[in-house]
């Protein structure tokens, strides 16, 4: 077989393994957008409308909370769509070696499963959108920055699902609850989707924190760009941080799945 056979090849099993993936999700679509929706509704409608009617937080501060909660989505969305399917695949179900057997490298194997997270962390994203609008009173972004929001997005879910990968393939199942209390919580409350990077010098130990963690860069970057007004990291510290944990978190998490693969 030429080497532009095998390419095309491995081109139609990668959309094949793909198309058969998004396919499952779309017959459990209720369940998924249940998953996705819940936390990031109450948290939008407490912060935004309830302590908002309270007089707790400024008006302008739904705002401000709207690009964190799309940013958390996209990251976290990813996270779970690739970290908990491989846990149990290598565990228990042993569905991973039909993947392995199909006409795909082990690492294509592996970026299915990355790209597959990614696009359920980019679409729970993007379903918060008529949400926000729905709940908020008012939402007023700078559409001129969509593109460069849209381009955000795509590399906080990349990274959300090269994350979940290293996670999928480094924990045991045993340990995977504790995992996600012990690392995923503090991600949650360290990605600078409930207030803003720069405002926090009075905290320097606590930005130092925020500043290792991958959602403050998707965060800050929407900020950037639907809400300029906002004070926010320069978009290009965003876009060059985001590469980073995707290439770090992707090289780490290849070598664990391939080393999972083969024992």
């Amino acid at each position: 077989m030429t080497a532009p056979a095998r390419t095309v090849s491995q081109g139609r099993a990668f959309l094949g393994v793909l198309g058969r993936d998004l396919a499952v999700t779309g017959k459990e679509f209720g369940s998924f957008i249940s998953q996705v929706l819940v936390q990031p509704f109450f948290l939008l409608f407490v912060f935004g409308v309830v302590l908002g009617q309270l007089g707790y937080v400024t008006p302008g501060y739904a705002q401000l909370l709207l690009p964190g909660l799309l940013a958390l989505n996209a990251f976290f969305v990813a996270v779970q769509a690739t970290a908990l399917p491989l846990v149990i695949d290598f565990s228990y179900t042993k569905e991973i070696e039909d993947r392995l057997l199909a006409p795909l490298s082990t690492r294509l194997v592996a970026v299915e499963k990355i790209v597959f997270g990614a696009m359920r962390g980019l679409f729970g994203s993007l379903v918060m959108i008529p949400v926000g609008y729905l709940v908020l009173d008012r939402v007023d972004w700078d559409l001129a920055g969509l593109p460069f929001a849209a381009l955000l997005l795509v590399l906080g879910s990349l990274a959300g699902g090269a994350a979940g990968l290293v996670i999928g393939t480094l924990v045991s199942p045993r340990r995977i609850n504790v995992v996600f209390a012990v690392v995923i919580t503090p991600l949650l409350f360290t990605g600078s989707t409930q207030f803003p990077f720069l405002q926090l010098e009075n905290l320097r130990w606590f930005q130092v924190v925020c500043a290792f963690n991958p959602i403050t860069y998707v965060s800050e970057g929407l900020r950037g760009a639907l809400t300029p007004s906002v004070p926010h990291l320069p978009g290009w510290v965003c876009l060059l941080a985001l590469v980073a944990s995707c290439a770090i978190f992707g090289y780490v998490g290849l070598r664990g799945f391939v080393r999972r693969a083969l024992d």
